[in-house]
């Protein structure tokens, strides 16, 4: 009987194998997640938060209940952080200066047509 305790006046109950806190919990190890959300149709994805999760499916659940409680979402994605590549703000200059030498990516560049509605 030496694997039941009756710690906390809860009865006995087996030790052996279960997580009692002591030493670094197992879910910290667990893999972050970056989980962006859908407000409404025709709308982007937004960044809303971050999360650690098992995997990927439980990721998905987590979000929704972490992220959605009032119904303000339509559609979530959860990515793992550890998938994501992304650019420096400190090499905005070197990384974006291909873009500003071409001047016909701007609506300026053109002549519209006065005949031309809406436009």
């Amino acid at each position: 009987m030496s694997e039941y305790t009756a710690e906390g006046g809860h009865g006995a109950v087996p030790t052996t194998g279960v997580e009692t806190g002591s030493g670094e919990p197992k879910r910290r190890s667990w893999p972050l997640y970056e989980v962006f959300v859908r407000g409404k149709r025709g709308l982007n994805h937004v960044h809303v938060g971050s999360l650690h999760a098992p995997d990927a499916e439980m990721a998905l659940h987590n979000a929704r209940d972490l992220y959605t409680r009032r119904n303000e979402g339509v559609s979530i994605w959860v990515v793992r952080a550890d998938d994501i590549t992304a650019s420096s703000p400190a090499e905005k200059d070197p990384f974006f200066a291909p873009a500003g030498d071409k001047v016909y990516r701007h609506p300026t560049f053109y002549a519209i047509p006065e005949d031309v509605p809406h436009l």
